[in-house]
């Protein structure tokens, strides 16, 4: 993940045009292969959050790609049900420029790959609570119909 700041074609004029009309993105918080994370603003309730943008592959399909955002969407609204203390809380789901962007809890707090630089391996014991929890959240969103395909602890 980039978590330089820079900001890409698809925020350009997001200082002038808050997402939503109340979603004002900031630094880019990280990119993988399922989209990139931004640090926003809510300005109607005044707080700092995450938001989504979804990233599709190149050269997709039109209908594809419309299942692919209509899946997203669906698992968001799942996501939002779960209520697990590991599963980040979903506040919102917004369809801008054609595809969803996922507005989230920010949660702030070091990586686990920053802890890992940081701190060095993990003793066996703590590395086993960590893989515990990071399923015991998988497994709450599965039960609420989500299939994580990029999990990030």
């Amino acid at each position: 993940m980039d978590g330089s700041g820079a900001r890409g074609p698809e925020a350009e004029g997001a200082a002038d045009r808050p997402l939503a009309g109340r979603y004002r993105l900031g630094a880019v918080l990280g990119a993988g292969g399922t989209g990139t994370v931004w640090q926003a603003r809510d300005e109607e309730l005044g707080r700092d959050v995450a938001v989504k943008e979804v990233r599709v592959p190149a050269g997709l399909e039109a209908a594809e790609r419309e299942r692919l955002y209509a899946r997203v969407e669906r698992e968001a609204l799942a996501a939002a049900r779960s209520g697990h203390r590991g599963v980040v809380t979903v506040y919102d789901v917004v369809v801008a420029d054609g595809r969803p962007w996922i507005v989230m809890e920010l949660v702030r707090g070091l990586s686990l790959a920053d802890a890992l630089m940081g701190d060095g391996p993990l003793p066996p014991a703590r590395a086993a609570r960590v893989g515990l929890a990071v399923l015991e959240a998988l497994g709450a969103a599965h039960a609420v119909g989500v299939v994580h395909r990029d999990v990030t602890p």
